[in-house]
């Protein structure tokens, strides 16, 4: 064949190819991607199928209390597409507006249908008369139509109440496009009561819709609110119930026929915390004595967390079904931001980690030594002094019990350097510390310890030195944990070594009855196991005790009559310029038969025995004096703001004070260690070592504009001015 023949040949071909790509792309851009809007265009009856998302499950107390639940609410939604096609039928031409839009970076005016003056012209005077009329966001309702034309519907109002759902019932025939729907909406009964526990839902949004959502459901689609706080965000997969739909039967004016077929949406699972409720709202309370703080209650036998709050705290039904912009300028606005749940946050722990120094030195056999205080420990030219030697003296020779009592800082320095610094690190670490913990809650912090493996991550050529260990032993320098972590230390204490992984989901169960969380204890290490002799814990235990109830201990107003406590006081210097302190108090209880296990912090405390013990003495004398057959209160509980105001001490009652003859307790100021750190060069931990938490960005209401402002319709009685 001729050249010019076979090029003839070719560009025919080429040709024909290309008519019938272009063919085939018209008939699915026709058949297939805008099938429902031409079908929409026959005249005659059509069916629609509308998305309905899935019933959230309920989140429940230990004893079945209900924290998180579903109310009724009633909603009107505009599907905006729908309420436009209706106008055509009547209209010509669409009412239209100027809007500027940017093309390579420049601007320039177009104009759009302006569904604002549509919705005002066909559906507020239907809905001025029945009362339902309310103010909205006009630009909001532009974007909207702009973005997700009739797929997604427009929620217009959610406080309509049963009457005005009734009223609205009646009438919702005579208006195309506008529907009436009762959804559940997320309801916390108990307000501020473990709401950094249970955390709070955000309204679904457009990166929520799944690319096919067009295509299955054509005309609405309403999506699943997600969780993004709390057990509501790491639960959300199981708390979220499967998804339903109905099938609408329409006519050729829009007004619905009826439904003709529908599944209804399925409930998530049911969710049973740890938490007691009772345990947890006298917790709350208590901690509203102080102006920051947080405080974790354990069950020790099990590892089961029965509280654990904070304050400042706040109030998740204000995020649902969205925050208010005030509110939420509120809550961005506060000195101390409410949303962060300090139990989980990371602070310097002071000589709280004087137990686990002890624990790690009892599983090397060193819990029987004998360590001599002068006054100091020397490292080099640095001094690292006890609070003591502040006041002239020195406690010699002492035991393991005797250090815990007086919280002896060169003891458990010259115990660091005996159990060595690798040993040191892999010890914290084998109970948690440095790590997190893995309770199912964002944003929880691992903690630092100087020489595990974040700690190294961050310094890949930085040595841990002696002196470092040092200052871990009694939780200065590079040292950092959250009230958790060492409330799960102090349990290991108190049940003779058995250190539990703490709790908070005690069993999830499937509407169907499947049991997706089971009820077991998770036991992550066994210290006699490790090597610990029983007698060597009981060093501890007992050490613990004296701290409460031995003259010249710590922790004396954490006694309670009646019964044995154990604590550990510390207090740790966070910021030397500006001279703030954290006070921290560790406890269990009763001593013989331990139950639970207790840590409180407190923010800018000046003594751990003088600001933390008091709390802590209320919180146990509450919980036992219920274990004996009184009854606990529980309310719903409003929100506090917080401070960070110094706290110097917090008065018990003269009566308390009285029968637990408390003495001038000895014990740290948290400032021993201040100038031997600049001496040796050791700084604060550093921010960037330890991720800061994050707040999730919740749903804006948007505010009434001027456009989008509702004239009251006036009565046809009235006369005219």
């Amino acid at each position: 064949m001729e050249p010019r023949l076979r090029l003839r040949l070719y560009l025919l071909t080429a040709l024909v190819l290309f008519g019938f790509g272009a063919l085939l792309t018209q008939l699915y851009e026709f058949q297939i991607n805008k099938r429902d809007y031409y079908k929409a265009l026959v005249p005659g009856n059509r069916q629609i199928t509308v998305r309905e998302p899935g019933i959230r499950g309920t989140i429940k107390d230990r004893n079945g209390v209900e924290l998180a639940r579903n109310r009724r609410n009633y909603e009107v939604s505009f599907n905006l597409e729908e309420i436009h096609q209706a106008y055509r039928i009547q209209r010509s031409e669409d009412p239209t507006v100027d809007v500027e839009t940017r093309e390579d970076g420049m601007p320039r005016k177009a104009t759009e249908t302006d569904i604002v003056a549509i919705l005002k012209e066909r559906v507020i005077p239907v809905l001025q008369p029945l009362g339902l009329a309310r103010n909205f966001n006009a630009e909001a309702l532009r974007v909207h139509y702009k973005t997700h034309g009739g797929l997604v519907p427009f929620s217009y109002t959610t406080d309509l109440d049963y009457d005005q759902f009734a009223r609205f019932a009646e009438h919702s025939l005579e208006l195309p496009g506008v529907y009436l729907n009762v959804r559940p909406q997320r309801e916390y009964p108990y307000k501020a009561l473990a709401c950094h526990t249970l955390g709070y839902l955000r309204q679904w949004s457009k990166g929520d819709i799944p690319e096919d959502a067009a295509r299955e459901y054509g005309y609405q689609y309403v999506g699943d609110d997600k969780g993004v706080a709390g057990v509501e965000a790491t639960l959300d997969d199981i708390l979220r119930g499967p998804e339903g739909w109905k099938k609408i039967s329409k006519n050729e004016k829009g007004k619905i026929l009826g439904i003709y077929d529908r599944l209804d949406p399925g409930v998530g699972a049911e969710v049973a915390l740890t938490i007691d409720a009772e345990i947890q709202y006298l917790l709350s309370n208590i901690l509203r004595k102080a102006g920051s703080a947080s405080g974790v209650v354990m069950d020790v036998r099990t590892g089961e967390i029965l509280a654990m709050a904070c304050v400042p705290d706040y109030n998740p039904n204000d995020f649902i079904p969205s925050i208010s912009k005030e509110r939420n300028a509120e809550y961005l606005a506060a000195k101390i931001s409410p949303l962060i749940d300090r139990s989980i946050s990371p602070f310097v722990p002071g000589s709280t980690f004087k137990i686990p120094t002890a624990l790690v030195g009892a599983t090397k056999g060193l819990a029987g030594r004998t360590y001599n205080c002068s006054g100091y420990v020397s490292y080099g030219n640095a001094k690292v002094g006890c609070w003591i030697a502040q006041k002239g003296g020195s406690h010699g020779g002492l035991n393991l019990p005797k250090a815990i009592q007086q919280s002896c800082n060169p003891y458990f320095m010259l115990l660091a350097r005996s159990i060595g610094t690798k040993e040191m690190a892999a010890g914290f670490g084998m109970l948690g510390l440095g790590e997190k913990t893995g309770i199912p809650l964002p944003q929880e912090s691992p903690g630092l310890v100087t020489g595990s493996r974040n700690w190294q991550r961050a310094r890949p050529n930085v040595t841990a030195t002696p002196i470092d260990m040092g200052f871990l032993s009694i939780g200065q320098g590079n040292a950092l944990a959250t009230p958790l972590q060492l409330c799960a230390v102090t349990a290991c204490v108190a049940n003779g070594g058995r250190y539990y992984h703490p709790r908070l989901v005690k069993k999830a169960v499937a509407k169907d009855g499947t049991l997706l969380v089971e009820d077991v204890p998770r036991l992550k290490v066994d210290l006699v196991k490790e090597g610990m002799k029983p007698a060597d814990i009981e060093l501890v235990r007992k050490g613990m005790w004296m701290a409460v109830n031995v003259p010249g201990g710590t922790a004396g107003r954490v006694k309670i009559p009646g019964y044995e406590v154990a604590a550990k006081t510390g207090t740790a210097q966070v910021s030397k310029p500006l001279d703030l302190h954290n006070s921290w108090t560790l406890a269990f209880a009763p001593y013989e038969e331990p139950r639970y296990a207790v840590c409180m912090l407190v923010e800018n405390g000046k003594s751990g025995g003088k600001v933390c013990g008091p709390l802590v003495h209320l919180l146990l004398r509450g919980i036992l004096a219920r274990d004996e057959g009184k009854r606990l209160p529980l309310h719903p509980l409003e929100p506090v703001v917080g401070n960070n105001d110094p706290i110097e001490e917090i008065l018990l009652p003269e009566d308390v004070l009285a029968s637990i003859d408390v003495t001038d307790e000895g014990g740290e100021t948290g400032n021993e260690a201040s100038d031997a750190a600049d001496a040796a060069g050791i700084t604060p931990p550093d921010p960037s070592l330890v991720p800061s938490p994050v707040t999730p960005t919740p749903t804006i209401t948007p505010e009434a504009d001027e456009e989008g402002t509702v004239a009251p319709r006036r009565n046809p009685s009235s006369p005219r001015r």
